[in-house]
């Protein structure tokens, strides 16, 4: 049986990949999709079709990776694509928010993504391919979003270093590196604080990432970043010191 496998997958990213996966990947046999939203899942199945298998499951929690650990060890799939788009983050000072929010953040991003490839792996085959949501977060320290864009860069090192290792396997890992996109993430994330206004102005639109994220992952390549201006970003955080990067954020923000 070969399923793709998409976390985080009810809204957002997670759902945009879902749905350019199972248009473009027919012969695959099944797609779960994993949420904590059993409403929203069922909805995915609904709009594309009986391939589309719900798992709801809390990856925050050890008793839930072990379901999909006992699910795996069930079915036995061959995995042809693995989805980590799930992933929560807030905006604020770091003393200002509250610890339980900054544990579900590193909990979810980094150690149930690293958790769930970790249990996928021994169902991947020469061929297979992983995409990791991280961020251009992951490129530079940011003040007022800093447990996540550390978290991305957890994403980003981890993905790198196990594309290497699975090369000679032949399984490929792509870093999804994107800016600010326009999905119900950032929505969440201004609980405690507004986005500055720059990031919102240049939001990129979920199914163009998601898009060229599938295409670059296809061609094996191990970063997918979107955007001129994202590109420009990343170059400047290889050719700049990060606290020249860091003050002229904070200038930004003070513009707004």
């Amino acid at each position: 049986m070969r399923i793709a496998i998409v976390t985080g997958a009810s809204s957002g990213m997670g759902r945009e990949f879902v749905k350019q996966i199972s248009e473009n990947y027919r012969h695959l046999d099944e797609i779960w999709v994993i949420s904590r939203n059993q409403r929203r899942l069922e909805n995915l199945k609904m709009e594309f079709g009986e391939k589309i298998v719900p798992v709801k499951l809390d990856l925050r929690k050890k008793a839930e990776q072990k379901k999909l650990q006992e699910r795996l060890g069930r079915f036995s799939p061959s995995i042809k694509i693995l989805v980590n788009a799930a992933g929560t983050g807030q905006i604020g000072p770091f003393e200002g928010l509250p610890l339980d929010v900054q544990r579900s953040t590193t909990r979810l991003n980094c150690e149930a993504l690293m958790t769930v490839t970790y249990l996928c792996m021994p169902y991947m085959r020469p061929r297979s391919r992983i995409i990791q949501m991280a961020s251009a977060a992951a490129f530079v320290p940011q003040p007022e979003f800093a447990v996540y864009a550390a978290s991305k860069a957890y994403v980003l090192s981890f993905s790198r270093a196990l594309g290497s290792e699975l090369k000679e396997r032949g399984i490929t890992v792509t870093a999804v590196c994107p800016g600010p996109v326009d999905t119900p993430f950032f929505r969440g994330a201004e609980k405690y604080h507004r986005m500055p206004e720059f990031k919102k102005s240049s939001m990129a639109e979920p199914a163009l990432v998601v898009c060229q994220a599938i295409r670059d992952a296809a061609c094996g390549r191990e970063l997918s970043v979107y955007g001129g201006n994202i590109k420009l970003l990343r170059l400047g955080c290889k050719l700049l010191p990060h606290s020249l990067i860091i003050s002229a954020t904070k200038w930004l923000e003070k513009q707004a």
